[in-house]
């Protein structure tokens, strides 16, 4: 979750059109994964026609959930474009049971529904005609592709490795994105390539990486509602490194998040525990 949330201060901070930090990021994130997989001699292989449609429809909706996410963040700030996207939890629970044909977990609804409590409160109060809103409907559509890639990989974790499906990942995003070159003409300056790489490196192929492998132990409304302590890191980030400082209504809202990731941490451990 650390990993993953500086995402938010590194989207701020990147100058770049969000499709080409994102094409950069996937560029560096393939690099690095494929580094890692082959040093621990992961496989590569996969049936096409079983799991091609799979990977791509993953990638698809990976790309769309960082783009809109990366726009999320340049048109509000860090704290709105974290937030709108951690809707995705309420999402994921309303979606799983549907999609996975699991059991309804009742207690994901509440968890949920006092995570989006905590979203209001960390919201401040916005007229949809101006940016800061427009940024927040894109962090709502950027919750909704995440929530369904995840749940969509929730069928594949178990015969694949986390760094093996976001390689693929990657390598669809580089695809999909590959004709903003056309459009962009925008060059790297040489004093954003470390924080691109970063971005590539912790934020993506480790965060990334650790985070799909967490569902072979959770299910994916429990790592999403425990997900919920990104925006807390972020905004924490933010302020150190962009003195984006948050008013006193997103400690309230951070304080119901952070209570409500400790009690689904504490219901899993002892379901797990009845379980055994």
């Amino acid at each position: 979750m650390l990993c993953i949330s500086t995402s938010g201060v590194l989207g701020r901070y990147i100058n770049l059109p969000p499709p080409v930090t994102i094409w950069w990021r996937a560029l560096f994130a393939l690099f690095f994964l494929g580094i890692f997989c082959k040093w621990k001699k992961l496989s590569f292989q996969f049936q096409f026609k079983k799991h091609g449609f799979v990977f791509f429809a993953s990638g698809l909706l990976m790309t769309t959930h960082w783009v809109t996410y990366f726009y999320a963040l340049q048109w509000s700030n860090v704290a709105i474009g974290m937030l709108s996207l951690f809707t995705y939890p309420v999402i994921t629970a309303l979606l799983e049971p549907l999609i996975l044909k699991t059991k309804f977990q009742k207690h994901h609804l509440i968890l949920g529904f006092i995570v989006l409590i905590g979203v209001y409160f960390l919201a401040p109060d916005l007229s949809f005609e101006n940016k800061m809103t427009q940024g927040l409907i894109m962090g709502l559509f950027s919750a909704l592709a995440y929530s369904t890639r995840n749940i969509i990989l929730k069928t594949q974790v178990k015969k694949f490795n986390g760094s093996i499906l976001m390689f693929y990942q990657m390598a669809v995003m580089l695809i999909i994105l590959f004709p903003i070159h056309f459009l962009y003409k925008e060059k790297i300056p040489a004093d954003q390539l470390p924080f691109i790489l970063f971005l590539g490196l912790v934020t993506t192929s480790i965060g990334h990486t650790l985070f799909l492998n967490s569902f072979r132990y959770f299910s994916v409304s429990t790592v999403s509602i425990m997900s919920g302590i990104q925006p807390i890191f972020g905004i924490i980030i933010a302020m150190l490194f962009l003195s984006e400082i948050p008013a006193w209504r997103n400690w309230i809202g951070g304080a119901l998040i952070t209570i409500t990731v400790i009690f689904e941490s504490f219901f899993n451990q002892k379901s797990k525990s009845r379980g055994s």
